[in-house]
């Protein structure tokens, strides 16, 4: 399933114009092929494709996460956003939207999302998620583990996230049991 669901995703990355994406998601599984090969895998977790970037605002996440801006377009010739974001263990996002969609490229660790209304779906290394424009969820790490993911926001000329409450305790709780 895996297979197929990365399959599909480098197949919807070529056809829309995200060959750029399609690469630093290819060459990421390469790079982590070859550390579990080369034995650098150390308690289940790869050696880190991208160095962690700055620390994530307070404002919209719960703990602590860190964003690396890959690809920042700020001269709006791909009209898209690349970015590497690493959750420390329970760590979340509010709830958001973006208006152009998002697509999450899991590529270590384990984790949850959730569209709201919906059950939380658990993530893992090789996972992808496509999100439709302006659905509202959230996503963030399995409280005993890390989560890392590339995501990709496009047309940004649309706008940027729009962030609303916290993702609470309890909802947490009740998503990830």
């Amino acid at each position: 399933m895996k297979s197929k669901q990365f399959s599909l995703a480098v197949k919807a990355a070529l056809s829309s114009g995200f060959f750029l994406v399609a690469v630093i998601f290819l060459v990421g599984c390469a790079g982590s092929a070859q550390a579990q090969t080369a034995g650098q895998n150390t308690g289940g977790t790869m050696e880190p494709i991208f160095p962690r970037g700055a620390k994530a605002p307070e404002a919209v996440f719960t703990g602590t996460a860190f964003n690396n801006m890959l690809v920042p377009d700020t001269d709006g010739i791909y009209d898209l956003q690349v970015y590497d974001v690493v959750f420390e263990a329970g760590a979340r996002n509010n709830w958001h939207a973006h208006p152009g969609g998002q697509i999450l490229l899991v590529t270590d660790g384990k984790g949850w999302y959730q569209e709201r209304g919906k059950p939380a779906r658990f993530l893992q290394r090789g996972d992808v998620v496509v999100i439709p424009p302006d659905v509202e969820h959230w996503h963030g790490a399995a409280s005993d583990s890390e989560f890392t993911h590339i995501g990709i926001s496009p047309n940004v000329h649309k706008g940027g996230a729009k962030w609303l409450e916290p993702v609470s305790d309890a909802e947490y709780t009740e998503a990830t049991k």
